[in-house]
């Protein structure tokens, strides 16, 4: 099947369709990549979305796809699949999941803050779904042997329920809307625990790094530790907004004798406007550095800069996908 004239064969749908360079393009292209609709896509939908963007890739297309379509089946390829493996990504793992699944957990964290086992079963939950995510949006395409990824998991998880229960003691005394703060700080902290432990192999061996073009040059353990520090910074960047903003409303809400007559809607509403702070945040703070992220020859490792100088002697940047 050749390729019809009103598809030319130039679009580069390897990236994203907006400008990376600038913020408002990142943006543009996580409001569609962490879009909960996707989610709702059947299987027959992925699978069709995958061999329209595998075809075009291979120079083939079907007849009368226009571009638009050929985006709309590129943006529900990179929501179920992973960039570097080509797996489909586990459904609570992906991140048209982060705003249902975030909005549920953190709604609940920030109602059922009060006691020492509701603190302990709601960290426990979060960070259980957090290590899913950490492993579904790692970077690179190096299998992990269930032993690693269980010793991670269980390493991250104590290590942030233990700083989460950790802040709630030192908070007995201070004034209830400090209490309240106690489920960001923990989350925060657990974060800087749980997504260096859950890539650790990363940090260990490596990430892959590319030309522009896309040809592997080698494995760098320096690019792993700014790609993790990255994700790092864009997940508490993530939580803030829905774990600060909210607090501070249900503290006015709870004075008022609306809550008072009604109790049973602090949960729901609580809920519900995590939900709204993280339509808006998830995309925005996954934007604030690029997916495919770049780094200087010269801040690699010595022996990965040499491997590179014999390939190409004037490569001056080299590219990474940094994971999510």
């Amino acid at each position: 099947q050749k390729m019809p004239p009103s598809l030319p064969a130039t679009i580069n749908i390897r990236e994203p369709r907006w400008d990376q360079s600038t913020f408002q393009g990142r943006a543009k292209h996580f409001f569609m990549v962490t879009d909960p609709r996707n989610l709702l896509l059947s299987g027959a939908t992925l699978e069709e979305a995958r061999r329209v963007v595998e075809d075009y890739r291979a120079g083939t297309v079907q007849p009368g796809l226009t571009e638009d379509q050929l985006w709309r089946a590129k943006y529900i390829y990179d929501s179920a699949f992973h960039p570097d493996t080509g797996e489909k990504m586990i459904l609570v793992g992906r991140m048209s999941a982060q705003v249902p699944m975030n909005m549920t957990i953190t709604g609940c964290m920030l109602t059922f803050y009060r006691t020492t086992p509701a603190v302990l079963f709601w960290q426990w939950v979060n960070q259980s779904f957090n290590a899913i995510v950490n492993y579904t949006n790692r970077s690179g395409d190096a299998p992990i042997t269930p032993s690693q990824l269980g010793t991670a998991y269980v390493s991250a998880t104590t290590g942030a329920v233990v700083t989460a229960l950790g802040l709630k003691s030192l908070t007995k005394h201070l004034p209830a809307l400090i209490g309240r703060y106690v489920p960001f700080a923990a989350v925060a902290a657990a974060n800087c625990i749980n997504i260096p432990l859950m890539r650790q192999r990363e940090l260990k061996l490596g990430i892959p790094v590319t030309d522009e073009n896309g040809n592997r040059l080698g494995e760098s353990t320096a690019a792993a530790q700014k790609a993790i520090f990255q994700v790092v910074v864009s997940r508490i960047g993530m939580a803030a907004p829905a774990m600060a903003i909210p607090p501070v409303i249900m503290n006015m809400l709870e004075k008022r004798a609306f809550l008072k007559r009604y109790p049973y809607l602090n949960a729901p509403l609580q809920v519900g406007l995590v939900g709204l702070c993280l339509v808006f945040a998830t995309p925005l703070c996954c934007a604030l550095f690029p997916q495919k992220s770049s780094m200087p020859v010269s801040s690699l490792e010595p022996e990965v800069q040499d491997q590179i100088r014999k390939k190409d002697p004037w490569l001056e940047t080299v590219y990474f996908n940094k994971g999510l």
